[in-house]
């Protein structure tokens, strides 16, 4: 059987919840949505470890956090491991291409890929400091050697005035053709023109969008800039003392004290989705006029979300529903995976270590003894079955250190600096409004989740169980020793 081709359409620090197919009520997203309508949509789909590159050692590797040894954020640690999504494709007969957002170390590092127009963002660590020429992002990073040459040697994506984490927002100050959504568009249309015809490819589209800066076209901003949106949610559990400290512009972990800096935020946020959902229909088109679309299976998503003001939070790390729910979707021309059901939703909880060896076996290639995820094939034949009871996730994120269990339809957190313990009944109160944890008719439940959690961390060494109870307070390592060995 001939093997399809494979396109794993990657974005970065896109919510779950703020797409159109995902019934939100304005964020525009009419590409997406009719890929949505031709296959199945994961909507209970998480990051694990929700910041860039935790999520991403998942995602090429397939292990869980513990076992990849990303607890956390932190950058200029090597990425030594054996077996790797791109690398397993390779010798599966597969040539790959990575377009756009790697973030791994070191920046050219392929990962297995043949090869890699690279562009991570904004790095602070590849740029400054005592960076060696090879690892300056000034030298490795493809998309910034290209504008460089375009428009000049001063020319980069801060220009605005605007930080690679910040709640700001203004349009792009260039011409649309020069912005990193559409180079990775470009980028990833030049790969199918110069591909051999007679190859299986895989090409990873990995854009940058929505992540800040929020910098969309005009164009993106004009469409949300005087409509009414929806307001972020904020429940009857959080306090304004984060927001009152931190809530100006060079703290942001929360969002921005002035209510009036939220809504520009969320215009921001929404114009990106918006553009970048335009860009990923250039790719799709191209796909279908090429004639590969048929013969190709698409997966899409995300490697975390964004709080967006909700509960007074920004950006991503934390247990809630913004940072850690993320989309998720599989959709295939009509040569390939003739069982999928389209136009159906899955209700079972995935995470990012499940795309390596999906698509390992949509490729007919073995999958490693190193996975930990699980193949998400036959729930696309049938989107009433799972693949697990219950996902642990945490962060290492100082004193907002978290671990939490998610199932289909609840989640209970224990944050681990303090011992706090929260619980939410999802499928009643989908955005974290209440905090259920002193009910006295949720113990039972409760109990059995913290057991969970309980067993998850008491062979590990930060000695945060004994395997009875919770211990808080440990110290909470961002990158275990091992993940530059495995």
């Amino acid at each position: 059987m001939k093997q399809p081709n494979i396109i794993l359409i990657m974005t970065d620090q896109l919510r779950g919840d703020c797409l159109g197919y995902a019934g939100h009520p304005d964020v525009k997203t009419p590409y997406l949505d009719t890929l949505a309508s031709k296959g199945v949509c994961f909507d209970r789909a998480y990051s694990a470890c929700p910041s860039c590159i935790a999520a991403r050692a998942a995602l090429h590797t397939g292990m869980e956090q513990s076992h990849h040894g990303r607890l956390g954020y932190e950058d200029n640690v090597p990425w030594n491991y054996a077996n790797t999504m791109a690398g397993e494709l390779s010798k599966a007969g597969y040539y790959t291409q990575c377009v756009g957002k790697m973030h791994v170390h070191p920046l050219r590092n392929y990962l297995g890929f043949h090869n890699v127009d690279l562009h991570d963002g904004y790095l602070h660590a590849a740029r400054y400091g005592s960076v060696p020429y090879r690892e300056s992002q000034f030298v490795a990073d493809d998309y910034f050697y290209w504008l460089k040459q375009e428009l000049g040697v001063t020319a980069d994506v801060t220009d605005t005035g605007i930080d690679c984490n910040s709640y700001l927002a203004r349009p792009w100050m260039h011409e649309e053709k020069y912005h990193p959504t559409n180079w990775v568009t470009d980028r990833s249309l030049d790969f199918l023109r110069r591909r051999d015809p007679n190859r299986p490819f895989f090409l990873m589209a990995s854009y940058l969008r929505p992540h800040p800066p929020f910098d969309a076209p005009q164009y993106y901003f004009d469409l949300y800039k005087d409509k009414p949106l929806r307001e972020p949610f904020v429940g009857s559990w959080e306090t304004e003392e984060y927001l009152r400290k931190d809530g100006r512009i060079f703290d942001s972990k929360t969002g921005p004290i002035d209510k009036e800096l939220a809504r520009q935020a969320m215009i921001g946020y929404y114009a990106c989705i918006t553009h970048l959902d335009h860009q990923i229909g250039r790719l799709i088109m191209a796909l279908i006029e090429q004639e590969v679309y048929d013969d190709s299976v698409i997966l899409f998503t995300s490697d975390h979300g964004e709080e967006l003001c909700d509960h007074h939070m920004f950006r991503k790390s934390r247990p809630y529903e913004g940072s850690c729910h993320i989309p998720f979707l599989i959709a295939a021309g009509k040569n390939v995976l003739p069982d999928l059901k389209s136009s159906s939703t899955c209700h079972a909880v995935v995470e990012l270590r499940d795309v390596m060896p999906t698509l390992l076996s949509i490729a007919g290639a073995q999958i490693p003894d190193s996975v930990d995820g699980s193949c998400l094939l036959p729930l696309t034949a049938d989107p009433s079955a799972s693949v697990r009871p219950w996902l642990h996730g945490e962060h290492s994120y100082g004193e907002f250190s978290n671990h939490w269990i998610v199932t289909e339809t609840d989640k209970y957190i224990w944050h681990s600096a303090t011992g706090q313990e929260q619980y939410f009944d999802l499928k009643e109160d989908p955005h974290e409004l209440c905090d259920r944890i002193d009910d006295p008719d949720r113990q039972n439940r409760i109990h059995e989740l913290r057991g969970h959690l309980i067993d998850c961390l008491k062979d590990r060494t930060e000695g945060m169980s004994d395997g009875s109870r919770l211990i808080p307070g440990r110290p909470y390592p961002v990158t275990l020793p091992h993940a530059t060995a495995r």
